[in-house]
């Protein structure tokens, strides 16, 4: 394996603008081989997407593992696909237990962005997606007040919602903390496909594996997912109205 992608390296040169953009992304692609019959799995700090060594990662049915210097555990493929549980688990983070894929020999998604403790009135929200497309930018509205995103104010004149985190170059994280949600008032979150911004009923922010995880003082409360193959590059996600969170998870067009 290693043998060959040197051999690939030293072919870039010579082909085609199409065919080295195809390339690279097989070389970087979410499986991320180390050798004949390895996987990797790679977790990263949601606040400032550097990796988190040290923590503890167990994957049902494959084993338990910790993370190297580079936030990556290293393991056998698995004789058969499917979906397998995960935990991750590490002192200043919260545990995060959700589920990865192995389809024909290739993990579907096998990057995590975790996050460190908040304190307690605090909310964070966790936005992190695939390879395509390059931009999704992460929105939140206090209705009637603020509008935190990449293209609108990053701090709430209070200070008590900030964009921790923007990512333009695929994969996120993208990260929102409030510091303490006002229960009178309306909020609304919802992810925009900048990408793809003119192309109204583009498939690729379904397309795009993206996931939205919200966290309060005690962990994870709410995971979603977006479901493939709709139209539409406006996910709204879910919205907080009197202090009670209302899921929306719904795609449309804008």
């Amino acid at each position: 394996m290693k043998r060959t992608i040197l051999l690939l390296i030293g072919l870039l040169p010579v082909l085609a603008v199409a065919q080295i953009d195809e390339m690279r992304e097989k070389l970087n692609d979410e499986v991320m081989l180390i050798e004949e019959g390895k996987m990797t799995m790679r977790f990263v700090n949601a606040m400032n997407d550097e990796p988190v060594a040290e923590a503890l990662v167990e994957i049902e049915g494959i084993g338990d593992f910790k993370t190297d210097g580079m936030g990556r555990v290293i393991f056998d493929a698995p004789e058969k696909d499917g979906v397998f549980p995960i935990k991750f688990s590490k002192a200043g983070y919260f545990d995060l237990k959700t589920t990865f894929e192995i389809a024909a020999g290739t993990i579907f998604y096998n990057r995590f962005a975790v996050s460190p403790l908040i304190a307690r009135e605090n909310l964070r929200i966790v936005l992190e997606w695939g390879k395509r497309p390059d931009d999704l930018d992460a929105h939140l509205e206090k209705i009637g007040d603020y509008h935190i995103s990449y293209h609108n104010m990053k701090v709430s004149d209070d200070g008590e919602a900030k964009l921790d985190r923007d990512d333009r170059e695929s994969y996120g994280p993208e990260t929102i903390t409030i510091k303490k949600v006002d229960g009178r008032a309306t909020y609304s979150f919802y992810v925009k496909d900048y990408s793809n911004r003119d192309r109204h009923r583009s498939k690729q922010l379904s397309k795009s594996n993206a996931v939205v995880r919200l966290y309060d003082y005690n962990g994870l409360i709410r995971e979603w997912r977006l479901r493939d193959k709709e139209k539409g590059n406006v996910w709204q996600v879910f919205e907080i109205r009197n202090g009670n969170i209302e899921s929306i998870d719904n795609l449309k067009t804008q």
